[in-house]
């Protein structure tokens, strides 16, 4: 299995890069996209402190860096953050690669395509790549699971049950993109 060049980043270090990249930000407006009632919190929930510590693991990879300050009513001025040509390609690599497991769907996938709709970018290709990396897999999952016995019959029905809807999911998206 080859690793992931993305895995090194959190979900959450993805949504906080994806809101950066699409206008420079500091950490109090960003934390505002990933509160519960923000734009981006219906898919991804931050809290203020996690986006803050985000944002300082970004920049020390150099992903993000610091571009101007705000003053502020409330405390010391803001930083705002850009991202970096580093952290552009590093995103847009991510943005077009489909996840690996059902499980990552409802994180990373869901969180891939709000950002492509928040930068008015089709979602057609990773669709697409999507629909082929798990496309064999409820059949694969039947395959291998054909002499289960026990609850592993359960396990295995909820896993087969599971990559059809998300099939079903992504094939309802296909239908409607650009």
């Amino acid at each position: 299995m080859k690793s992931d060049p993305n895995a090194d980043l959190l979900p959450g270090e993805w949504a906080v890069l994806g809101v950066i990249a699409q206008m420079p930000a500091h950490g109090f407006a960003i934390a505002r996209e990933l509160a519960p009632t923000g734009a981006l919190g219906k898919v991804w929930t931050m809290s203020r402190p996690r986006v803050y510590r985000a944002v300082s693991d970004l920049a020390s990879r150099g992903l993000i860096e610091s571009r101007a300050e705000e003053g502020s009513d409330r405390g010391p001025a803001r930083v705002v953050y850009a991202v970096t040509d580093a952290g552009s390609a590093r995103l847009e690599r991510w943005l077009s690669t489909p996840v690996e497991h059902i499980r990552d769907v409802r994180s990373d996938l869901l969180l891939k395509l709000a950002l492509l709709d928040r930068a008015g970018r089709s979602p057609r290709a990773l669709l697409e790549a999507q629909r082929t990396r798990l496309g064999s897999l409820p059949g694969a999952l039947e395959a291998a699971g054909a002499d289960a016995d026990g609850f592993d019959v359960v396990v295995l029905r909820y896993r087969v049950s599971s990559a059809r809807a998300v099939l079903e999911f992504v094939d309802e998206l296909l239908a409607t993109a650009t």
